[in-house]
């Protein structure tokens, strides 16, 4: 029977690593780490895709938290000037009252 070999994430970035920075063609990893070279290919896609990610999550977070918390500040401040609209329509009211108009 034959066994699938399992590489960790780190084994994976270095038999990568031989064939970016050393340009080993594909062919050649796949026969010495006995990996298909399907599988090699689906790794390096997954690196570039998960490089993207890693440089642009900081800013996007950044970017991110900001309008959560812009709208979070929006949302507080429409409360606050609901509260402050009907406190001066209960003044006016009291007001009236107090000096007789209602």
């Amino acid at each position: 029977m034959n066994q699938r070999k399992r590489y960790s994430a780190t084994q994976k970035v270095e038999i990568l690593r031989e064939h970016l920075e050393n340009q080993v063609a594909i062919s050649d990893l796949a026969r010495r780490y006995g990996v298909h070279p399907n599988i090699l290919y689906k790794w390096k896609k997954q690196l570039f895709e998960g490089a993207v990610e890693s440089f642009g999550t900081k800013h996007q977070k950044h970017v991110q938290g900001q309008s959560v918390r812009m709208s979070q500040l929006e949302e507080k401040l429409k409360e606050k000037d609901s509260l402050i609209a009907e406190i001066m329509a209960d003044n006016i009211r009291l007001k009236k009252k107090y000096n007789g108009e209602i």
